[in-house]
């Protein structure tokens, strides 16, 4: 029984401790979230790092009259348990309860939504014009990771707030790692700067100071160099974000509840934009996961104990069967390039990595620049292949339209978790993907029913000299697939897997398997149904699809993914452009809804999309209880 956690419902009852109070507490928080965490997965590790800076912020500032805003939204376990959710936080990521991201809808605490990075700042300056409009005189602090400074819409916002915003505090967290190690810009212009007049110019006279003490050899040389690593902590990130408009004021260590409390207090009075840079250390407080900090980034359920996971894989997921045919193919093809946006062990880029580092490039949180730099690499000659999630891959629509496809270049996307993703829910959904993609001009566009599929749809992609994009979604499939075993896929070519007449059953992706268990329904029903798997969004296989809607007049499309604009409405388009006009169809996928966390089951049977429903929704449609045999 905890001593102090159980008796917060609210910041106010925060700010009743003393300092002592708060460091136990501390330790209390830790204790619960790994203790949650454990059962339900989620986010670990990051939120271990914040829980210091969360509890000094809520002791400080009066929530939700003042707003902070979380960037991402992986540090913000300790801000959910401080809000009065503390009881209901065994719920996390459950079908019905808490929700893994800040969420507008679930506290009056939780001032924005998020799940993409880099976005706090943006939506911090957003309500401090707000505030001032109406004349409010509230804080507005934007709480963003040190990965969030690799994603371009950070400095665009950056930019703007330091010339116009007012009564802006932003908490710049540096746990020097983001979800894959920190990677690009950042250290460029970093090196940049200390090469600047105004750093040397510092730098030769702390020398000068140096050696004016008493030759006292090797020691002075190395105390030189120490004072120098100093100089770049100090004066480096306060030149940088000074040039932005922002007064700058760290690093300071961000597990020193009373520093943090003391620096907040001081800064709340300050009206100009501020940054305070500060130090944590990512899975602060639980062994494991300070030593295997990428792991418990994003973390299934564990022994608390080892740190392993309770429940053994049944296979290797779609991101690593990707992974190991990517890095099979690249041995025999030199021009095989990988790029991830710091997600490479995620995407199954690891052992690519791993096998080809020259070949390998991580961009950071920059999908856009990833989609972009991939293009230079094609029109370059290279095959570059750019693994990132679905719900990440809609932040770089424009290149993918105007810099990949408009041109033509042979860039193919490997966009992993598409359709449902279960316990991340709505932020990460990839139940978009087929829609955002698929009208766009010169692109092939994929969708794999099983791990031979996919490895053949690779391999397919990557010959086949255009832009392409192979959907595939999160779970695991089962064994590797060697290249000699992966399925033959040709260009626009669907799979008849089962011949019927009374109604047709047209699928795609984890749909198809979906489907073969409805067409066994309605066998014991006696009706006849037939199942073709599509394998291709665009170009859509029409003569086999056209054939199979002749021969029953009943055409049901299945698919996991948005209704609107996606595998059925081509299937739809291409009926009436062919002025087949007498047949009954049935649309089935995702409404227009965002689907929402729990359990990949439960989401499937709450979505209809589950074989029981479908047959039942076949049924209803087309045979109506009067007239079933």
């Amino acid at each position: 029984m905890s001593k102090y956690l159980e008796k917060i419902e609210s910041p106010e009852d925060l700010k009743k401790l003393k300092l002592p109070d708060l460091e136990l507490l501390a330790r209390e928080i830790r204790e619960r979230l790994v203790q949650v965490v454990s059962v339900t997965g989620g986010h670990l590790a990051s939120s271990l790092g914040a829980v210091e800076i969360t509890i000094a912020l809520h002791y400080v500032f009066d929530c939700p009259r003042d707003k902070i805003v979380w960037d991402v939204g992986h540090q913000a376990y300790a801000h959910k348990v401080l809000t009065g959710r503390n009881s209901e936080f065994s719920t996390l990521r459950k079908m019905g309860g808490l929700c893994g991201f800040p969420k507008r809808s679930e506290s009056e605490y939780d001032i924005f939504g998020a799940g993409h990075a880099s976005t706090a700042v943006s939506a911090a300056m957003g309500l401090c014009a707000a505030r001032d409009l109406h004349g409010g005189g509230e804080k507005v602090i934007a709480v963003i990771g040190d990965g969030s400074l690799t994603g371009g819409l950070c400095y665009e916002a950056f930019n703007n707030a330091g010339n116009r915003a007012r009564n802006l505090l932003v908490i710049l967290n540096d746990n020097e790692m983001s979800i894959s190690r920190n990677v690009g810009a950042i250290s460029a212009y970093l090196t940049k700067i200390l090469t600047s007049q105004v750093y040397n110019r510092v730098r030769t006279d702390m020398q000068v100071i140096v050696k004016s003490i008493p030759a006292i050899g090797d020691r002075l040389f190395n105390t030189a160099r120490r004072l120098e690593e100093s100089l770049k902590n100090m004066i480096v990130p306060g030149i940088l974000f000074e040039e932005l408009g922002f007064r700058y004021f760290g690093p300071v260590d961000g597990h020193d509840i009373g520093k943090l409390i003391e620096m907040f207090d001081r800064l709340k009075k300050i009206e100009q934009p501020v940054i305070l840079h500060v130090v944590t250390r990512k899975g602060k407080g639980y062994v494991h996961a300070e030593q295997h900090a990428e792991y418990f980034h994003g973390t299934s359920p564990f022994d608390i104990g080892t740190g392993k996971p309770k429940k053994e894989s049944t296979g290797l997921t779609y991101s690593e069967i990707f992974g190991s045919a990517l890095t099979e193919l690249a041995r025999g093809d030199p021009a095989i390039i990988s790029i991830s946006a710091a997600m490479s062990h995620g995407t199954g880029l690891g052992v690519f990595a791993d096998e080809f580092p020259t070949r390998f490039f991580d961009v950071g949180i920059a999908e856009g620049h990833a989609v972009l730099f991939a293009a230079g690499l094609a029109a370059g000659g290279y095959k570059p292949v750019v693994a990132i999630y679905a719900t990440f891959l809609q932040r770089a629509y424009d290149q993918i339209v105007h810099d990949v496809c408009l041109q033509k270049l042979a860039v193919v996307f490997a966009v992993d978790r598409g359709g449902i993703v279960g316990a991340d829910g709505s932020t990460h959904s990839g139940q978009f993907a087929l829609s955002y993609l698929r009208h766009i001009p010169n692109l092939i566009l994929m969708e794999p029913a099983d791990a031979r599929e996919l490895v053949g749809m690779l391999r397919f992609a990557l010959s086949s000299g255009k832009p392409s994009a192979i959907v595939y979604p999160k779970g695991d499939m089962g064994k590797a697939v060697k290249l000699d075993d992966a399925e033959l896929i040709m260009s626009g070519k669907a799979r008849l897997l089962r011949e019927g007449r009374d109604v047709s059953l047209v699928a795609i992706g984890q749909m198809v398997r979906t489907a073969e268990e409805v067409a066994q329904n309605l066998a014991r029903e006696h009706r006849d149904a037939a199942v073709i798997n599509a394998r291709f969004v665009k170009p859509l296989d029409v003569d086999t699809i056209c054939e199979a809607a002749k021969a029953t007049r009943r055409l049901v499309i299945l698919e996991e993914n948005a209704i609107q604009g996606g595998f059925g409405s081509a299937v739809l388009e291409m009926l009436a452009e062919r002025g087949i006009s007498d047949v009954e169809t049935l649309c089935i996928g995702i409404g227009d809804q965002y689907v929402e966390h729990g359990g990949r089951q439960e989401l499937l049977a709450a979505l209809g999309l589950d074989s029981g429903s479908v047959t039942r929704r076949i049924k209803e449609r087309f045979w109506p209880s009067s007239q079933r045999k």
